[in-house]
């Protein structure tokens, strides 16, 4: 019986040790600081602020000319300017309340010549 429980000891202290070291070396590792792919895509991406939303404001007239018009950044404004590109109402369309609709109405629209 003394030989059976070292045996079945030696077996678990074995599994144990070898669940331990499972880690590959080759799996992805977490990026510090980092809180959704939202925040990796917007690192590199165009940032929402009121330079750039003055900036397709001007290429992409929201108001009436008389000083009417949606406030800049909101999502009333963020839907006009979809509007106005043609493009409201496209699923793969970004939230438009985030960064990455800012980034993707940039890169789409607003860096071509």
């Amino acid at each position: 019986m003394i030989k059976f429980s070292i045996l079945s000891g030696v077996i678990v202290a074995i599994f144990l040790t070898g669940c331990a070291q499972l880690e590959r070396s080759d799996s992805p590792k977490k990026l510090e600081n980092i809180d959704s792919v939202e925040e990796i895509y917007t690192q590199s991406g165009q940032r929402c602020d009121l330079a750039w939303y003055e900036k397709v404001d001007q290429q992409v007239i929201t108001g009436d000319g008389q000083g009417h018009g949606p406030d800049l950044g909101s999502l009333e404004w963020r839907s006009v300017v979809e509007f106005k590109l043609g493009i409201r109402g496209n699923e793969s369309n970004p939230e438009l309340g985030s960064d990455l609709w800012c980034d993707y109405i940039d890169k789409q629209y607003m860096s071509q010549p």
